[in-house]
């Protein structure tokens, strides 16, 4: 059953160091997107929140496979560029990641205590002061764990550059697997749940030390209401 089980996982992980530069590079690009739409939905200017909420609504609200199609082999034709399927892949996880992560950032901040906020406008602080020194610390720790769940989201997503031919771990998978040898199949699928629960387990151990360094900088522990106000976008 479950044959050159070495042999297999070699070469499953030949695929590892682009699964990791897909993942990487899509979880800083999400982020920074979390950020700038998360924060520009709570701007005054409505077209702001308007141009914020049309990204969220659009990037959240269609299939991410046809998302990557669409980069990869629509949007050459409209503006004549070719993304390599590396660059594309970033683009579509980090620009979905990123519609997901806004609603976290938004519920975070929103969940920020209006006393802290009159306490930093009694201290006279400008609004970006305000946000920078006293809300978005605090925010953060209630950011980490829904980030956490996104980020292992963005690393499985990271299988569907596999569909524009990157040599992914999912790729190296199907490229080893004989559909009419069922044994052989359900070693190399095994293997490859496995890779990608072992990577998953790495940015949860990285996030929950994050969470606690966040928890630490505003002088208060992580707790369960924290992650469930985060989790509920806000709502109280």
């Amino acid at each position: 059953m479950f044959g050159d089980v070495p042999g297999f996982l070699r070469t499953i992980l030949e695929g590892a160091s682009t699964t990791l530069a897909v993942t990487a590079g899509g979880i800083v690009f999400a982020t920074v997107m979390s950020f700038v739409a998360g924060l520009a939905m709570l701007a005054p200017a409505r077209s702001v929140r308007a141009v914020s909420r049309i990204y969220v609504e659009v990037w959240r609200g269609t299939s991410e496979i046809v998302q990557l199609f669409w980069i990869f082999l629509a949007l050459p034709i409209l503006v004549g560029i070719q993304l390599v399927p590396l660059w594309a892949g970033i683009l579509v996880i980090g620009l979905n990641g990123g519609a997901y992560g806004a609603e976290i950032v938004r519920g975070a901040v929103q969940a920020v205590p209006r006393a802290q906020r009159e306490g930093a406008v009694a201290l006279n602080l400008s609004p970006f002061d305000r946000m920078r020194r006293v809300v978005l610390p605090q925010a953060l720790v209630d950011m980490v764990p829904p980030f956490n769940n996104l980020f292992i989201q963005l690393l499985k997503g990271s299988a569907l550059v596999s569909l524009v031919f990157l040599q992914d771990l999912t790729f190296q998978a199907q490229a080893v697997v004989l559909p009419t040898n069922t044994d052989q199949a359900l070693t190399i699928l095994t293997l490859l749940l496995l890779v990608y629960l072992a990577l998953s387990i790495v940015i949860t151990a990285a996030m929950r030390f994050l969470e606690r360094w966040a928890a630490a900088l505003v002088g208060r522990q992580p707790s369960t209401r924290s992650r469930e106000v985060a989790l509920s976008g806000g709502a109280a």
